[in-house]
């Protein structure tokens, strides 16, 4: 936590006069680009990455004056900024409901896709499933990432636990690690799930686009995301997608098409019985889940940020 903001870096960057400083977090680092951008008469620009309502809980108990200083300390922090950056409409909203008059550019947050465009060889993929006791006529869903309590992995283990009865050859694999990691576990035991829930723990990054390929589904029921980058490369590594209904999955979930969004449990189980019943439609939907990521490859998100710096410029 830097203590000044009147450095020689700091001196550097004002003396370098930048046209545009963007600044991507809103703590300590948006202080300095705050203070660069009105010593060198730049305009500021700012990414919003985070709800914060959805994880106030971690510091303060009460929800309510949680939600309040959220939305306090954001409105009051980018009040500077000549742009805010929303990856998502679902943050524009929240923005504007925070009362935001600024200027709000919605852009989704680039990713480096091409290591999900590698795929991994039929044989290597079966090879894998086997050593994670998976057979081919599995139905295999998988959720990959960071396991805390308000990615709501606690749902999708009871849904499963229930749709297992009707299908026993689906089997649900979470990839990673986090803090509800053992309650997770805990939850799948009590529930008789332990031998058709199965836990990766964290994998290497360089790997994860052989996990991703090693299942037939990706499920979410997270909404707290803003964007949801973990949708994006599930797409691109070309699963269908069965997510709950959020609004920042708008553009990546298209009904029918390339997956399904549901709202409570009777519609889970429909979905996995539609998706289960039609391998023709998941091979369909696995290409059109690859287009719709490529929407998200950086250089278009390059594309739309450098439209954004260019008319703040030209103003």
């Amino acid at each position: 936590m830097p203590l000044s903001r009147a450095g020689k870096y700091v001196k550097e960057l004002v003396a370098w006069k930048p046209d545009v400083v963007h600044s991507q977090c809103e703590f300590f680092s948006y202080g300095y680009a705050a203070r660069i951008a009105k010593k060198a008469g730049a305009a500021l620009v700012h990414t919003y990455h985070t709800l914060y309502e959805q994880y106030a809980g971690y510091v303060i108990p009460s929800k309510r004056l949680g939600e309040w200083f959220v939305q306090w300390f954001s409105r009051n922090r980018l009040k500077k900024a000549d742009n805010v950056i929303a990856p998502t409409r679902k943050v524009e909203r929240a923005l504007r409901s925070y009362r935001l008059k600024n200027d709000i550019s919605v852009i989704p947050s680039g990713i480096r896709l091409e290591q999900h465009k590698v795929r991994i060889t039929e044989e290597e993929r079966k090879a894998k499933r086997q050593e994670l006791g998976l057979t081919d006529d599995n139905l295999t869903l998988i959720n990959l990432g960071r396991l805390g309590t308000e990615k709501n992995i606690q749902e999708l283990i009871k849904f499963f636990a229930n749709a297992v009865k009707t299908r026993p050859n689906i089997r649900f694999m979470i990839v990673g690690g986090g803090p509800a990691k053992e309650e997770l576990e805990k939850l799948a035991k009590q529930l008789g799930v332990s031998d058709t829930v199965i836990f990766t723990g964290m994998v290497k990054p360089t790997e994860v686009q052989l996990y991703y390929q090693l299942g037939d589904v990706f499920v979410s029921a997270s909404t707290s995301e803003t964007q949801g980058l973990t949708y994006v490369e599930a797409a691109a590594n070309g699963l269908p997608l069965l997510c709950r209904k959020d609004p920042c999955i708008e553009d990546v979930v298209y009904e029918g098409d390339n997956g399904y969004q549901y709202e409570n449990e009777n519609e889970f189980f429909e979905k996995i019985d539609a998706i289960g019943n039609n391998p023709e439609w998941r091979v369909k939907a696995a290409k059109r889940s690859e287009e719709i990521a490529n929407m998200y490859d950086k250089s278009v998100f390059g594309d739309a940020v450098e439209k954004v710096y260019m008319e703040l410029v030209s103003k």
